[in-house]
């Protein structure tokens, strides 16, 4: 399919050939048929992409902190990879579209192929010929409303949300600061709402705009403070919505000028708030921030996972706003036609956003993008990216997946290592394929997992959220491939259990998770200095792991499985790594906290033993400051000692000295020497981690959970894996 893409390292616009998104079950695949510019949010995005290096960095000074963080700890080289690899992915425009249901997912109702909608959401509802848009940010469009109307449909609810929140009475009077797309459907929403309307803008064929909808118009250069005083026997005005994007500070100084005691301003586009005290003081004026479409957005549970809030407690949603918005529409309250200036084929997209970049002198205002795809077309099927031919000689790899992890970490050592040739690349979203796959040289990207399973892939390589993990394994040994997943490799007993039904079926093909640790220089060099002690060790973990937000995905049970089975089983697949066995019994307990359940404590002591006697103790703790390092290790046993800082310091002890201190300057974290040794491995039919060592940690993982759960410790005994 064709998709409008930007590049945030050159602004350059372009029209790519993508996979179709894949449908999941709380998603809706939609053929677009059209989709609506906003030219403000857009150009801000594009201005952005023009800017030099410097320039970004100034405009984005906490991004800039994040890049110095990750240089102090991870080395230029691999920060550099990573903020390139960033810079070079396509991103998605738009977020406001139409069109015609292909396919629903199980769990959406009220929805079938072959209805018209509307869709909105940033990373949804792009200018694409198909988009995979969250159940909630869809509705249906009334017969009496076209394709190009219901387009506008999510810039429309960005302006009804604002008039909500000014909450606008019968008779009172409003000025709307500026008159874009938002500004003209705010006129005609309060409109609507009985209430007399002021508008002005810097462009006074705006304003004439406005003044067809019924506002009276304040042109650029007139008092509006007189106006508005005027229009409302000197009392000002009861509300203000500032639709105006600018830097400068004028219209919140302005707003505070014309707006009468006790009335409300509502900010709903960018612009600079140094709100000035005297006169929002003196009036006791309310200010209120417009969060783009209503209730729900930004809010994971209801815009990804489709849970709704209950109509009794939140009248109008996001979802509900776009149905109100369409409903006025299709009874004639809203003029939409008028507003729209410009169309373009979305092969022409390069010209409508030279139009709203300056390139073209011509004014603007509603810019709609047409498409000519068809909801019968095929939705399957590769397209190729190889700049060379393939290489039969070497390893065939193909990803399912690549986010930033894989392609700052994995994607350039694989490609560097001379070992394995990239066959064929498949994510999600469908939009990152194509370029991720051009940067790296893959033979060819596609939209359906079922597209890596033939002749030209020898392994698949997973990379996708955690809950996708046990089920691409176990149809990547079905079809007799190699496979190597990213932790954890399951968040279950029984999805382990399927995974080793799978694998005794197809015991040639290797498995391979990327516990990491236990391959880096750190890590070897403490096992090397306990070579030949007899005695049980000690080991101590200690992980200030840092917080991450409530609502990130790996917080949520069903898709990231908590952060002690998404990043604790690292940890404890080190710990058997530098004892040289796997855990017989693992006991976890947790703090106790009103919002954590077990399964996402992240607060928590990991007590593990071993055959020989051995012990570990994992303290893994989401509260610590920042400033100190992450990762520190201690071992102990038959007279020696060994500590692992962050993994860049590693420091030896026997008897009364020290014998062995190495100080690096960047982690090292094992990800490279994982790799080579996996390739080597594969060459040479050799699994370089063992398949009951890696389910072995991966079930202590789960279990200690479970342990958790139950105040007891639990026993780690790989038969349960052969249980029906």
């Amino acid at each position: 399919m064709k998709q409008v893409t930007q590049t945030l390292k050159t602004g350059i616009v372009e029209v790519n050939d993508v996979p179709v998104p894949a449908l999941t079950d709380s998603f809706v695949l939609v053929c677009n048929s059209a989709s609506v510019i906003s030219a403000g949010t857009e150009k801000t995005k594009i201005d952005m992409g023009k800017k030099n290096l410097l320039q970004k960095a100034q405009a984005r000074p906490d991004l800039v902190k994040q890049v110095i963080q990750k240089v102090r700890t991870e080395g230029l080289v691999k920060t550099f990879q990573t903020v390139n690899s960033r810079l070079n992915s396509p991103s998605p425009l738009g977020y406001s579209c139409a069109g015609q249901v292909v396919a629903v997912g199980g769990l959406v109702e009220g929805l079938q192929p072959g209805d018209r909608v509307a869709c909105g959401g940033a990373d949804y509802a792009n200018h694409a010929e198909f988009v995979a848009i969250p159940k909630n940010l869809v509705v249906k469009v009334p017969d009496n409303v076209t394709d190009e109307e219901a387009a506008f449909t999510t810039v429309g609810s960005i302006a009804l949300q604002g008039v909500r929140l000014s909450e606008p009475k019968l008779g009172e009077t409003f000025l709307v600061l500026g008159l874009g797309l938002l500004g003209q459907i705010a006129v005609q929403l309060l409109r609507a709402n009985g209430c007399h309307v002021l508008a002005t803008d810097l462009d006074p064929e705006l304003v004439k705009k406005a003044e067809t909808f019924g506002a009276v118009g304040i042109l650029p250069g007139s008092d509006v403070e007189s106006v508005c005083k005027g229009m409302t026997a000197g009392y000002g005005v009861d509300g203000v919505l500032v639709c105006a994007g600018t830097s400068s500070n004028q219209p919140i100084e302005l707003c505070g000028a014309v707006t009468r005691n006790k009335g409300r301003v509502v900010v709903v586009g960018a612009v600079r708030m140094d709100i000035p005290r005297e006169d929002y003081f003196k009036k006791e004026i309310s200010v209120v921030i417009s969060r783009s479409y209503g209730p729900g957005r930004y809010d994971p549970s209801y815009e990804e996972s489709g849970l709704d809030y209950p109509l009794a407690y939140v009248r109008f949603t996001e979802q509900r706003n776009m149905q109100t918005f369409l409903e006025l529409v299709s009874q004639g309250k809203l003029d939409l036609q008028s507003l729209i200036t410009h169309r373009f084929k979305v092969e022409n997209a390069a010209d409508a956003y030279a139009l709203i970049e300056g390139a073209k002198s011509e004014p603007y205002l509603g810019i709609v993008m047409n498409y000519s795809a068809k909801p019968t077309q095929t939705l399957s099927g590769r397209i190729g990216t190889a700049s060379k031919p393939m290489n039969k000689d070497k390893l065939g790899l193909s990803f399912f997946g690549a986010g930033n992890y894989a392609t700052a970490s994995l994607l350039p050592p694989l490609r560097d290592s001379g070992k394995a040739d990239f066959r064929g690349l498949v994510t999600a979203s469908g939009r990152t394929a194509q370029g991720v796959a051009t940067q790296f040289g893959f033979q060819f990207c596609a939209g359906q997992f079922s597209e890596l399973l033939t002749d030209d892939t020898d392994v698949i390589l997973v990379n996708t959220r955690h809950d996708t993990h046990a089920t691409s394994v176990i149809s990547a040994l079905n079809g007799g491939k190699h496979v190597y997943v990213e932790k954890p490799i399951a968040l279950s007993v029984e999805e382990l259990q399927a995974i080793h039904q799978a694998h005794q079926k197809q015991e040639e093909c290797q498995v391979m998770v990327g516990f990491n640790r236990r391959f880096a220089p750190a890590t070897q060099e403490v096992k090397k200095h306990f070579e030949g002690v007899n005695s049980p060790l000690v080991v101590n973990i200690r992980v200030n792991a840092g917080s991450i937000p409530a609502d990130h995905w790996i917080q949520d049970p069903a898709i990231g499985g908590g952060r002690i089975i998404g990043e604790g089983c690292h940890f404890i697949d080190l710990a058997a790594a530098i004892v040289g066995q796997n855990a017989k019994s693992v006991y976890c307990i947790g703090t106790a906290k009103a919002n954590k359940s077990a399964m996402l404590n992240d607060n928590v002591i990991i007590s593990m033993t071993f055959d020989d006697g051995s012990i570990a103790n994992i303290c893994y703790s989401a509260d610590g400051s920042k400033a100190m390092q992450k990762e520190y290790v201690e071992v102990f046993g038959g007279g020696r000692s060994a500590i692992i800082n962050d993994f860049k310091d590693v420091t030896l002890f026997e008897g009364d000295a020290k014998v062995y201190v190495k100080k690096g300057s960047t982690q090292d974290k094992g990800q490279k020497a994982m790799l080579s040794l996996w390739l080597d491995g594969l060459v040479a039919g050799q699994p370089c981690v063992s398949y009951e060592c890696l389910m072995a940690s991966s079930l202590a993982t789960i279990m200690a959970v479970e342990s958790m759960t139950i105040g007891a410790p639990l026993m780690i005994d790989l038969r349960i894996l052969n249980r029906d």
